[in-house]
């Protein structure tokens, strides 16, 4: 039986619901957001569950009452994130060649906001073992670059009507933000959804921790980058990827205090934490599955916030990127032969020893060689890259349908050994991790015992 396509039912454009002030108008941008134009969109969403009585007479009602009421509040929203509503500018000059990139707030149609349609269900989503492929369709800017954001708006919404669910997919593009920005919007967006809804109008709604959009230039580098390259396409390439399997592991808390335990007795330490007892074990495991040469090297690399590592301290707030690739190496043999606390340390050492020197250093080496990495050629066959993060209150996102059921993810930026954490549902520390894997390697890793040993019965309510 075929598949059930996506219909697309209506689209319009949203902009601030207050005017932006003129000093607003141009965003500059940063080397950190200047070096992810040639990766994909972040592409993230919620399944929620309608509310009982809208899968009788009334959905029709159900369904417009919620999309006016996401238009009104990601409006007032966007008035907090102008730069979500505006678009890429790209300044060129001839001699000597460069690109100079910045954000026009002011001339632009907005933020996007797609509404659709798909006859699935929750069940069809959610029980199959795979991630299906379908859900790429429930987010815009398939396989779109951020350089696109010349062209195609910087944040794109869209809501897909399931038989008895709705998803939210939240496409953005990743120079304008990093993870920590991306769920900031998010959750900024529910709150004043929610407040609208319990007052029964809009209205202004206070933000306690409202984004700082004064975006961190290193020393001596001046408010403009320019790149030394006379078009685009010596620095812009589009990424297709290879076949995969995605597959939702869940973790319980206690599955994971269990393994943080073994990786600090292991190694007879204490500093070993949750997550990277957690990514020690999915990258032995990962390497194992892959049937490496024991000569071989292969790497875990893990998204750090720089936030907290910056001195002075960054706020959480910032908006724009500020997040970076930490890295542990060994040969296959030592990965495998060695326990998961020797695993654990090596990851463990990596995250420690970054911090605001070596953020400085890596930034005055691009400034001086600048170059745009294409994520085609970044990540080795042979490495496990852990993003996203577990710490971010994904399932704090509320529009009026309780709880999200579940956090699924587009095509963007996801390759053999792409691995996304995401808190699990029941909270308390519990976590699930969206691996990605070419199919044989899935199947290895399916039946690899340790790692199938500390993952946990996940009961979604559907």
């Amino acid at each position: 039986m075929s598949t059930p396509a996506v219909r697309h039912i209506s689209e319009c454009f949203l902009k601030p619901h207050r005017p932006i002030e003129e000093s607003n108008k141009i965003c500059q941008l940063t080397p950190w957001d200047i070096l992810l134009l040639s990766y994909h969109y972040i592409q993230k969403g919620l399944l929620f569950k309608k509310p009982e009585t809208a899968t009788r007479d009334d959905q029709h009602d159900f369904i417009e009452n919620l999309l006016n009421k996401l238009k009104t509040s990601l409006s007032h929203a966007l008035s907090l994130f102008y730069p979500l509503s505006g678009c890429l500018v790209t300044r060129k000059t001839q001699d000597p060649p460069s690109y100079a990139f910045f954000v026009d707030c002011n001339n632009t149609d907005g933020a996007r906001f797609i509404y659709a349609a798909l006859d699935m269900t929750i069940s069809d989503i959610l029980s199959p073992a795979d991630v299906p492929p379908i859900l790429h369709s429930l987010f815009d800017h398939h396989k779109a670059v951020n350089h696109d954001g010349h062209t195609m708006p910087l944040l794109s919404i869209q809501v897909t009507e399931l038989v008895d669910g709705v998803f939210i997919g939240f496409s953005m593009n990743h120079v304008i933000g990093d993870g920590t920005s991306y769920w900031n919007f998010f959750n900024t967006w529910s709150q004043i959804f929610q407040a609208h809804q319990a007052l029964g109008h809009e209205h202004d709604v206070r933000i306690l921790h409202p984004p700082i959009h004064d975006r961190w230039f290193p020393n001596d580098c001046g408010r403009s980058v320019n790149l030394p390259y006379k078009h685009h396409d010596e620095f812009i390439s589009n990424f297709e990827q290879p076949l995969l399997r995605e597959r939702i592991f869940h973790f319980s808390a206690e599955s994971i205090a269990k393994l943080k335990a073994k990786a600090n007795s292991e190694s007879n330490m204490s500093e070993i934490s949750s997550f990277q007892s957690l990514s020690a074990l999915v990258w032995r495991s990962i390497t194992r599955a892959r049937f490496l040469p024991y000569e071989e090297r292969t790497s875990c690399k893990m998204a750090i916030n720089n936030r907290s590592r910056m001195e002075p301290r960054m706020p959480e707030e910032y908006f724009g990127n500020l997040v970076q690739m930490v890295s542990a190496e060994a040969t296959a043999r030592e990965l495998v032969e060695n326990d998961l606390g020797w695993a654990a340390w090596q990851l463990h050492v990596a995250v420690a020893n970054h911090n605001d020197k070596v953020v400085n250093q890596s930034l005055k080496g691009w400034l001086e060689s600048p170059f745009i990495p294409q994520i085609g050629k970044l990540f080795d066959p042979n490495a496990v890259l852990m993003g996203s993060s577990p710490r971010f209150n994904k399932y704090g996102c509320e529009f009026g349908m309780g709880k999200a059921l579940a956090i699924r993810s587009g095509y963007g930026n996801k390759f053999d050994g792409k691995v996304s954490s995401y808190p699990g549902r029941e909270g308390g520390g519990s976590i699930d991790l969206e691996v990605c894997l070419l199919p044989h390697h899935m199947i290895a890793l399916e039946s690899d015992k340790e790692f199938i040993s500390a993952v946990s019965v996940s009961n979604l309510p559907c």
